[in-house]
């Protein structure tokens, strides 16, 4: 990834989503037959790499160091003017930080929870451009979590959310999904839903940020996906989100696929 093809985000904004793996090269073939990826190097160092589709980055993909009990999961990322300073703003809202402030290639992250347990990070620094197709983000976030308002008052003193900065985030509430909606630039890329339970045994209930990439075929990816070795729950007809369902790779990485492109409206 050259300089030219990389761009510095607006602060709060979604810019990326990375996945830590035990074996990157099985992950690399799951979510290649699955999603159609391809991957290239990418500027992190050894063991990481970039996923992309028609030549457009869409995803990180890294390799876990040997013996870290660490749980392979999705991350979304937000882009930040200043990570010290938001790490000092997550530390005062009842956050934690895991991982960081640290430098990574270009730019310097870190690795946080909120106050209910979910994972997120934020990026300082230049980016791939994140896009899927003709202006589409590849990707849409949502937030299952106890509290769903706590959490944007949490993520919006955090981020600057609702700041008017331009080209930043805007915060709604949207009555037919019961959720949370975090905008920009017109489209859905955040949702926040309540119902979350951080002592459930099922990571689908406790509080965490999933990950939704669109597909073409919908029938197509969840039987590429049992027959690479991860699981697919049945299709489920949402009527704020449409037909998606729920996939496991091989190694325990939770994510939704969608029959349409993220919500533009």
């Amino acid at each position: 990834m050259t300089a030219a093809e990389q761009s510095t985000p607006v602060h709060g904004v979604p810019c990326w989503v990375s996945l830590m793996t035990r074996d990157l090269r099985a992950t690399q073939d799951f979510y290649g037959t699955v999603l159609g990826w391809t991957f290239r190097s990418g500027t992190l160092g050894e063991g990481f790499t970039v996923a992309h589709v028609d030549a457009l980055p869409v995803a990180g993909i890294g390799q876990i160091a040997p013996g870290l009990p660490t749980v392979v999961s999705w991350t979304p990322y937000f882009a930040v003017d200043d990570v010290d300073a938001t790490a000092a703003r997550v530390r005062e809202r009842g956050g934690t930080i895991a991982v960081g402030p640290i430098r990574l290639g270009p730019g310097r992250g870190a690795v946080a929870a909120d106050r209910e347990g979910a994972a997120f990070g934020f990026w300082e620094g230049r980016t791939p451009p994140w896009s899927f197709g003709r202006d589409n983000p590849p990707a849409s976030l949502e937030l299952r979590t106890g509290h769903a308002f706590d959490c944007a008052i949490f993520y919006a003193e955090v981020f600057g959310w609702a700041s008017q900065e331009p080209g930043g985030c805007e915060v709604g509430y949207a009555y037919q999904q019961d959720a949370v909606v975090v905008r920009q630039g017109g489209r859905t890329v955040a949702t926040l839903r309540g119902g979350g339970d951080a002592s459930s045994p099922d990571p689908l209930l406790r509080p965490c940020w999933h990950v939704r990439f669109p597909v073409a075929d919908l029938e197509a990816a969840t039987g590429a996906a049992r027959a690479a070795g991860g699981t697919a729950d049945p299709p489920v007809d949402s009527s704020a989100d449409g037909t998606e369902a729920v996939i496991r790779d091989p190694d325990g990485g939770i994510f939704t696929v969608c029959a349409h492109p993220p919500d533009t409206a």
